[in-house]
């Protein structure tokens, strides 16, 4: 039978290097939508993604900006399985954000040069192509398989 992780466990488990994965409500006649992310957390603190434009507004973005709120889930996807799903409300979408917070979330994915690179490039465009949002985890859902 699973259980459900503690306070620490969960936020420790969230603040990983693990590929999130985001929901957002649709208001028109499209499902939700549901797009693997990057991202940062640090325990106690609030959850950090960028979504690009593309030279465009993403589906993502506008979504985001309209709904205020998402789902967030990552997964232990082998046995032992865990997981950790928050629903967070957003409180910050900055659309010209320094290299330094999107360095912060590539650099968990990437070698050190290549996030450098990555986020000195994208950040750089007089356009932006990142929109770096913020947001609070308000309310948990976990399970650990492990006993």
């Amino acid at each position: 039978m699973p259980r459900t992780l503690t306070e620490t466990e969960r936020e420790n488990f969230l603040a990983e290097p693990r590929v999130g994965v985001l929901s957002i409500a649709d208001t028109g006649d499209r499902p939700p939508l549901t797009v693997p992310v990057w991202y940062a957390y640090t325990p106690g603190g609030e959850l950090s993604f960028f979504t690009g434009t593309q030279g465009r507004t993403a589906r993502k973005t506008r979504l985001l900006e309209a709904a205020g709120k998402f789902s967030f889930c990552v997964q232990q996807p082998e046995f032992p399985y865990k997981y950790v799903t928050v629903e967070c409300t957003v409180t910050g979408a900055d659309r010209a954000p320094a290299p330094e917070p999107v360095r912060e979330i590539i650099s968990r994915y990437l070698p050190a040069e290549a996030a450098e690179a990555f986020a000195k490039g994208e950040t750089d465009e007089p356009t932006g192509t990142f929109v770096l949002f913020t947001a609070r985890p308000e309310r948990w859902l976990s399970s650990d398989f492990a006993e």
